[in-house]
């Protein structure tokens, strides 16, 4: 049995800095252009995959 995460939130990026907290990378921005722009190089550097959650929140997660 492997106790190994396989899947895990790398990434929160939001313009609402009320909607985002806790243990992982939080990145707050001012347009939802800027977040669509960190969400894409988020996505790409730490090798996760951007979710829209709602018009103001994305997660990068690891699947």
């Amino acid at each position: 049995m492997s106790t190994e995460l396989e899947k895990y939130i790398l990434a929160i990026i939001t313009t609402d800095e009320s909607r985002a907290a806790g243990g992982t990378a939080i990145f707050i921005c001012k347009t939802k252009e800027e977040m669509h722009v960190y969400a894409k190089n988020l996505e790409a550097i730490l090798d996760g995959i951007a979710h829209g959650i709602g018009d103001d929140l994305y997660v990068v997660v690891k699947h």
